[in-house]
């Protein structure tokens, strides 16, 4: 952009001395004769052109020191004045002064800004001073729009670093959340393994009494003591999966646990629409620990992927020699927390020494996870 800028500047700049420099004295005394200039020009001189570029070259290095840059300008065009006197200079000078004048405003530092302001309106008062075009007439407009340019690019500051501010307190605020979330996971983990334990405590003391006391002997009793010990073992079963369910939000699974052969009809659920699944690599019997943990991290990702949003997400499932892999992607819908799902999912495959990476990037997101088979 600075290129860019310094560019037009010097090439506008270019234009106008080089019409200074074709012009004849007929015709400037036709112009002024018609009204079109306000003063007779005092030179045609071709070295105008390089002595203007001082003026405009040195915009490219405005963020180093506004200061500076206006000075230097400054410093060439009052030089322009003395050496070369009326000339045409509005058109290409004025531009330079109110360039300089928006980039002084964009400066950090106050004292800058109030010196590039002072500056730039000296150098549109230079600009214009001996001008054979518009004559000395113009100054105090030309000075008044200096003014009122510097005053938007001060408006202009004053919302980006706003702007910079919010985005700045956005990002804390989803860190805060996700640290928050963490924090309640690991609560639920915490008690949810003390429930466990205390209750296989109780329950395995309550098998152990039960086998210690069943007499051989006695086949009616024995069996009586067998599916006693069945029902309590099945009771303990039930009472656990109830406990794992409190971390799905107190809601208790009473189907089957589910597996990666429960993705696609998951898919259906949640998207509304014809999967899509794909499944690749060498299908074989994985531990129920990472099934489940494959399932909830998909489950995790595709609600939140899927919850406003009516395009398919993409589902991959890769087994590999040693890990299972497993790819979402999907368009993130407006307003949706996608970091925070991704921690869930990420605390899922931790369970099972597992690992969960996501990218977002122009409103897609893609969570790759990677799970040792043998959990």
């Amino acid at each position: 952009m600075d290129w860019g800028i310094a560019a037009a500047l010097t090439l506008l700049g270019t234009a106008q001395m080089y019409m200074n420099v074709s012009v004849t004295d007929a015709e400037v005394s036709a112009e002024i004769a018609h009204d079109s200039m306000a003063h007779v020009m005092t030179s045609h001189s071709v070295w105008m052109i390089p002595m203007w570029w001082f003026a405009t070259v040195s915009v490219l290095w405005w963020r180093r020191n506004v200061v500076a840059v206006l000075a230097i300008s400054l410093g060439a065009m009052v030089a322009h004045d003395l050496i070369f006197g009326w000339v045409g200079r509005c058109g290409a000078g004025l531009p330079l002064a109110f360039v300089l004048a928006f980039l002084g405003a964009l400066d950090s530092d106050r004292a800058r800004r109030w010196w590039a302001l002072g500056l730039s309106v000296v150098l549109a008062v230079a600009v214009v001073a001996v001008d054979a075009i518009t004559g000395s007439g113009l100054i105090a407009p030309a000075a008044l729009v200096t003014l009122l340019i510097f005053a938007v690019g001060r408006a202009v500051r004053q919302r980006s670093r706003l702007a910079g501010d919010l985005r700045e307190r956005t990002h804390e605020l989803h860190r805060l959340r996700d640290e928050r979330a963490g924090l309640e996971v690991a609560a639920d983990r915490a008690r949810i393994a003390r429930e466990l334990d205390e209750l296989l405590q109780v329950r395995l003391d309550r098998l152990a009494l039960a086998a210690e006391t069943a007499d051989v002997a006695d086949r009616a009793g024995a069996t009586a003591t067998l599916e006693r010990i069945e029902t309590d073992a099945r009771e303990t079963l039930d009472r656990m999966r109830t406990l794992v369910g409190e971390l799905r939000d107190g809601e208790v699974a009473l189907a089957p646990t589910p597996t990666i052969a429960h993705l696609d009809a998951m898919l259906v659920r949640h998207t509304g629409a014809p999967p899509r699944l794909t499944v690749t690599g060498d299908p074989r019997g994985l531990t129920a620990a990472v099934e489940l943990s494959a399932y909830r991290i998909v489950e995790h990702l595709v609600q939140v992927l899927a919850g406003r949003s009516q395009e398919p997400v993409e589902v991959d499932v890769r087994f590999a020699d040693d890990a299972l892999e497993i790819r979402v992607a999907g368009t993130v819908p407006k307003g949706v927390n996608v970091r925070a799902a991704a921690a869930r999912a990420r605390e899922r495959a931790q369970v099972v020494g597992g690992s969960v990476d996501l990218r977002v990037a122009r409103g897609r997101a893609q969570a790759t996870a990677s799970l040792p088979m043998a959990g």
